[in-house]
């Protein structure tokens, strides 16, 4: 063979791997067979695979399991695996086996390699072997939903959750700078009563602190883990005390309140936490899109829309149209949104379709989580410091606006009627006047009775106009 191959071998027989490759032949047959969408595990799910496999080994290692000079060499290399200096030893596709042996195989092979090089040892010496001692008292079985959980939980808790912080400041502050803003409010797309701007924000705003409350709702049942449940949950060929230690160091590496699952047959052959956590971010994306869509329409425009709100010129919006501007942030969050629903029809799916002992979708549901996770958090960051933070207020344009809506006749209701009300409302829209103009017309309302009545202002407050309630 040519140099730039060397020859491992499994339980089927030899494999040609790259020289230059950490992986084995295990991991190699996976990559031929399954050239199917180009897509390998990203930074997460890598880094909580070197997480759970330096777990194992600090466990196996304290309970006298494992060599301590081959432990602390897979310990080093599992390090480098958790940096991220290993990422390009990871090609496995993510449509693969169902229950993710191929990426667990994946691991060992890299770690053991790199273990034994770390010891002095080439490349395929096979002095740190990746079933006997890298997979020592494991099973893909177990390995593959830990890491699945170390990762989801760790994407939500480190990157989730403090992007949506930042977008809930940005909301909050622009709800503060706009409180002063009287406009018009709207329903089915019509003119209603009266809203401060700052009041719709500060609605924007709790939807995203919701929002957070959520994706921390999650943590608990992501916090469990399967490790030490081996091939069906039983823990055959692995010590009693194996999981709880594992755990512990799992926490210990995440910062995270990492602990044993509760029923390991229901943390291998259902993946429940997984759907649940899933549902969450499809339920902020929704958040985001709904936000989204309401900023891009107040400010429509901007001569010929709502025109309520002045986006930020982030890049000029046409081909062919000079001077046009599109809320082209604001549009990369709807598209999240779809990505997210999709993601979310994946993993629902996915999720309800273990059998017996077994859930064999376990590399699509991680992979999906995690990519919602990844748009979530740099969408929400984006969407915050490049639009949001940018926002400005129209605020003589929605003052006029609100004095020429028909939705001021509500506040007529209690000084005039219902009855009467409509009738000013309907006149005034067909005479081109304001509702104030007419009341007072009519002789419905004195001037100054109409100002008191009919304040803009006063009219985004709980109360009724006009009395002393």
């Amino acid at each position: 063979m040519s140099d730039s191959f060397r020859t491992e071998s499994d339980s089927l027989g030899e494999m040609q791997v790259p020289a230059d490759a950490y992986w084995g032949a295990q991991t190699q047959r996976a990559v031929e067979n399954f050239p199917i969408s180009g897509i390998s595990f990203g930074r997460r799910f890598v880094r909580a695979l070197g997480i759970v496999k330096k777990a194992a080994a600090q466990a196996n290692r304290d309970l006298g399991l494992l060599d301590e000079e081959i432990a602390e060499a897979i310990i080093e290399a599992a390090d480098e695996v958790i940096a991220g200096d290993l990422d390009d030893q990871f090609p496995v596709d993510i449509f693969q086996t169902g229950s993710g042996t191929s990426s667990n195989m994946n691991a060992n092979e890299v770690i053991a390699n790199r273990a034994a090089e770390l010891m002095g040892h080439k490349i395929g010496d096979r002095v740190v072997h990746p079933n006997d001692h890298v997979n020592y008292g494991q099973s893909s079985n177990d390995v593959i939903p830990t890491a699945m959980h170390v990762s989801a939980l760790e994407a939500v808790v480190k990157d989730v959750i403090p992007a949506l912080e930042t977008l809930e400041a940005s909301l909050a502050d622009k709800a503060e700078e706009f409180d002063g803003v009287v406009k018009t409010g709207r329903t089915h797309l019509q003119d209603a009563t009266p809203v401060r701007l700052g009041q719709e924000f500060g609605g924007y705003r709790a939807q995203i602190e919701k929002g957070v409350d959520r994706a921390d709702n999650v943590t608990d049942h992501l916090s469990e883990l399967a490790l030490g449940g081996t091939a069906v949950g039983t823990g055959l060929n692995t010590h009693p005390e194996f999981p709880e230690r594992a755990a512990d160091y799992i926490a210990e590496e995440t910062g995270l309140g990492f602990q044993e699952a509760d029923n390991h047959f229901e943390a291998q052959a259902a993946h429940d936490a997984m759907a649940e956590a899933h549902g969450a971010l499809r339920t902020v994306a929704g958040s985001l899109n709904k936000i989204a869509n309401d900023l891009r329409l107040l400010a429509s425009g901007p001569r010929n829309g709502l025109g309520e709100i002045e986006q930020p010129e982030n890049q000029p919006g046409s081909s062919i149209m000079p001077g046009k501007i599109n809320p082209v942030v604001a549009e990369s969050v709807n598209q999240l949104h779809k990505q997210v629903v999709g993601n979310d029809a994946a993993v629902a799916a996915g999720a309800s379709e273990g059998q017996i002992d077994l859930n064999l979708y376990k590399p699509v549901l991680a992979h999906n989580l995690l990519e919602s996770a990844e748009l979530i958090a740099n969408g929400s960051e984006i969407f915050a410091e490049r639009f949001v933070d940018e926002l400005e207020a129209n605020e003589e344009y929605c003052a006029e606006q609100v004095e020429q809506s028909m939705a001021l006749a509500t506040a007529l209701n209690p000084a005039i009627g219902y009855d009467k009300a409509s009738k000013v409302a309907k006149k005034a829209l067909a005479e081109d006047k304001t509702v104030r103009q007419v009341a007072i017309d009519e002789g419905y309302l004195t001037a100054e009775e109409a100002d008191e009545v009919l304040d803009p202002e006063a009219m985004t407050h709980r109360g009724i106009l006009g009395t002393d309630e």
